[in-house]
């Protein structure tokens, strides 16, 4: 049974740092696309992050309103994605949502929402 729990979200000051965690369960990171996706109240979703591995070959996409800023990896000891969201801006604030697929790039997942499985979310607000 694929789960995806994330947690790691909270407040936090603008330009402060948070890092959300992605704990996967029912299958392995490795040969499989997993990203970070956002959705603000009143706006669409948006792919934030993604990551794909497979065989030690490592690809990442990150949208362009994070670039720079955020970081996603992967532990696959511990089967858990990690999204380090570093100089945080109020815009960030969003429930923020781990999804797994297969067979799909960084690119399919994060510009087009190709996915299989979602976690349940967790809310980061960047506020004073």
């Amino acid at each position: 049974q694929v789960q995806l729990v994330e947690s790691g979200g909270g407040l936090v000051q603008p330009g402060g740092s948070l890092r959300l965690s992605c704990e996967a369960s029912g299958f392995t990171l490795d040969h499989s696309t997993i990203g970070w996706f956002r959705q603000a109240p009143g706006k669409e979703r948006e792919g934030v992050s993604c990551i794909s591995s497979t065989d030690g070959s490592t690809s990442t996409y990150y949208a362009e309103s994070v670039k720079g800023r955020y970081t996603i990896s992967g532990d696959n000891s511990k089967n858990t994605v990690y999204l380090q969201m570093n100089n945080v801006k109020p815009e960030d604030t969003a429930v923020y949502y781990c999804a797994a697929g297969w067979g799909v790039t960084v690119q399919a997942m994060c510009i087009r929402g190709k996915t299989n499985y979602w976690g349940q979310g967790t809310q980061v607000t960047v506020s004073s």
